[in-house]
């Protein structure tokens, strides 16, 4: 079994598939009952009618256009380079800007490594290793050490990709036997959420949440509001990795390599970027653009995200131009579903940058010819390269193989370091949630205000924005006679769509109004929810001659993305969470982007002379339009429904089904949601059936 992916070419695909077509079916069962149905099925509307979704490539294509922006100007700035000093002073820049990104590291504490357990093989030993890579946080590894060699030996750490059982797989066993087998110590560990580091078991330390992907989204999207990043939580147990390597006298610090395939590929180019100690590198099946992985619609797990990075004008590349001029290897596959395109640009860029360093040939790029995995042709241009870095005259042939059991390779007494009391990334994110909270001071309005718009990185609103009048739809089935819809353009491509309820049809332009409106932002669609939400019937009754106009937002109803796969919106590897990581890689959080549609609408109803709004939102849509009703001045009254109670809720609570498009970076250490409410009380602030944690319903 091997860290492979089924032909991206279906439309179909989504990582459940994956985990079917890996054998890992049982997996496949507990992603999906991880998390509420409301997470894994569109919530129904209660007619026949087809949905309305007149804009289904709008964020996408918005999406596209903001990365490649940033891709040209990285471009610019590379073109840019003429001399060797203008290539030293790109590279010190670019190391930088990846510490903005992964930094602040924690303190470095005694790692209290012990041995376990050892087995004996013919030209190597394995020993079962466990290391604190934070205060009793355990890490289970396998250490190769070769037998009858001089030492000291090169070392390698060796990084694996997605497999339920980490470093027992066979395709990441196999590397390490083979550089074992060549005269390399090599140390192989489980990541988070896989092999013996689940996160989320049960009482017989089984998989409560899924293992492997499933468990990295759970941790990783909860993480983020608190401020931190679940890429850098897995870089900063291969850097203690790294310092439990260097401790051993069998390795020579002046030879110290890393590898690794698919998420292992991942951890290995951050860690190019992160660690100034490595002397070679080869990262396998992950490294292309950002672009590419975009525009091919190609979902990455929330460590292959990094908040900033491509507002930073980072790329995949520059995180092993950190490393420049040592010895890297990109390794890529014929048949991958990471774009082979992407990965010759990256080796296009880097060769220029070693070229103008004076070392040309310390960069190198590969391709297999199967499809996605550390398969033998990979591992042997790996071993190739590594031999030529250290000197090691093995050629690159890969020696005769035993895969063992994952039994032998256990390093805990039941297979998982939640039987022996290993603290949780959970456990982190809410003793930090925790003491967020107690930092948190009462502040006037205005303090307030500029948290909330720095924090949501909000644009400058310049007056009305343009719109356009959307042509009829028939027999909708809402509680008046006619409606007209209004794509109003919040920012260049980006459209809410509004639609207004009236007992005769107004198609020329909106009618103007004189004070009063309700404006409802949507939960997922306005066109739905007009039909069958309870909450638009009984605003229309508590107020009948009051004009009404229903709101989707960015990436909702309307605009819901047909991307990323057939039906895939609100599956936790979805489209949603797609754009949302997007959002967070471009600095500008996508709660943040639909406030700003609510804004903007809410400027486009005063236009018209609607300057006495009583602003609801229900659901998803309760965030923004609370954060909006803040800040606008228009809005008089607000009522939500099933509206977040708090941040904190979710980060202190180890159960959550709110989805990351609902997230905002860092929101703990600015404000929280209690704080905005208490300011609408001044508004009139309704709040009917609020969610915590959990969005469902009580029984």
């Amino acid at each position: 079994m091997t860290d492979s992916f089924p032909d991206r070419g279906s439309t179909s695909f989504n990582r459940r598939d994956w985990l079917t077509a890996s054998g890992l079916a049982a997996s496949a069962s507990v992603l999906s009952a991880s998390l509420p149905d409301q997470l894994w099925s569109a919530e129904g509307d209660t007619t026949d009618l087809p949905p309305l979704n007149r804009f289904p490539r709008m964020v996408q294509e918005f999406f596209v256009d903001q990365v490649r922006t940033m891709e040209a100007q990285g471009d610019a700035a590379r073109a840019a380079l003429k001399t060797k000093e203008d290539a030293e002073r790109y590279v010190k820049g670019i190391r930088a800007k990846i510490q903005q990104v992964f930094g602040p590291w924690p303190e470095k504490t005694p790692l209290n490594a012990k041995t376990t357990s050892t087995v004996e093989r013919d030209t190597y030993r394995i020993e079962n290793v466990i290391f604190e890579s934070r205060p009793n946080f355990f890490v289970t590894a396998n250490l190769y050490v070769p037998k009858n060699r001089k030492f000291p030996l090169p070392g390698v750490v060796g990084s694996c990709g997605h497999s339920a059982n980490g470093k027992a797989i066979d395709a990441y066993q196999s590397f390490a036997q083979g550089l074992a087998r060549q005269g390399y110590v090599v140390l192989l560990f489980d990541p988070i959420g896989q092999g013996e580091r689940l996160q989320y078991v049960d009482e017989n330390l089984k998989p409560r949440r899924g293992v492997s992907v499933s468990e990295h989204l759970y941790a990783g999207n909860q993480q983020f509001l608190v401020g931190d990043f679940f890429g850098a939580w897995r870089a900063w147990d291969g850097i203690r990795a790294l310092d439990y390597l260097l401790t051993r006298e069998e390795v020579d610090p002046k030879h110290v390599g890393i590898t690794g395939n698919s998420g292992g590929g991942t951890m290995t180019t951050w860690l190019c970027g992160v660690e100034d100690r490595w002397t070679m590198a080869a990262p396998s099946c992950f490294v292309t653009t950002f672009r590419r992985n975009l525009e091919n619609e190609l979902p990455a797990d929330t460590e292959q995200c990094p908040p900033r990075a491509i507002a930073l004008g980072l790329d995949h590349a520059d995180f092993l131009a950190a490393m420049a001029p040592k010895p890297v290897i990109i390794l890529a596959k014929e048949r991958d579903y990471f774009d082979v395109r992407g990965a010759k640009v990256a080796y296009e860029r880097l060769k220029n940058l070693y070229t103008l360093l004076g070392k040309p040939e310390n960069i190198s790029f590969f391709v297999g010819p199967t499809e996605h995995g550390y398969s033998i042709e990979n591992r042997e241009a790996m071993y190739g390269w590594f031999n030529r870095a250290t000197g090691i005259a093995e050629g690159q042939t890969e020696p005769k193989l035993t895969i063992e059991k994952d039994d032998t390779l256990r390093c805990t007494p039941h297979g998982q370091v939640a039987g022996i009391r290993s603290r949780s990334v959970f456990n982190f994110t809410q003793d930090k949630a925790i003491e967020l909270g107690k930092q948190h001071k009462k502040r006037d309005v205005s303090a307030l205000a500029e948290a909330i718009t720095s924090t949501l990185k909000l644009p400058t609103r310049t007056g009305a924005p343009d719109y356009r009048i959307l042509r009829p739809v028939a027999k909708r089935e809402y509680p008046t006679a006619a409606s007209t819809s209004y794509a109003i353009e919040s920012e260049p491509g980006v459209f809410a769509l509004v639609t207004k309820l009236s007992e005769q049809s107004h198609y020329s332009r909106p009618p103007k109004g004189k004070g009063p409106a309700i404006l409802y932002v949507a939960h997922h669609s306005s066109d739905a929810e007009l039909r069958n939400e309870p909450l638009i019937q009984e605003l229309i009754k508590a107020e009948p001659n009051v004009p009404f106009f229903a709101c989707d937002v960015r990436g909702i109803g309307e605009s819901r993305p047909n991307t990323a796969g057939a039906d895939q919106f609100l599956r936790p590897y979805g489209s949603d969470y797609f754009y949302a990581s997007h959002s967070f890689m471009l600095d500008r959080p996508y709660v943040g982007q639909k406030t700003h549609d609510v804004l903007s609408v809410l400027d486009w109803l005063a236009d018209n002379g609607y300057t006495d709004i009583h602003l609801a939102g229900l659901g998803w849509g309760s965030i923004p339009a609370a954060l909006a009703g803040f800040l606008s001045k228009h809005v008089k009254r607000v009522t939500l429904k099933n509206n977040l109670t708090s941040y904190e809720a979710i980060a202190i609570s180890e159960g959550y089904d709110w989805p990351v498009s609902s997230f905002i970076p860092g929101v703990l250490g600015k404000f929280d949601l209690p704080e905005v409410y208490r300011v609408l009380e001044l508004k009139q602030l309704k709040q009917i059936e609020p969610r915590g944690a959990v969005q469902t319903a009580p029984a």
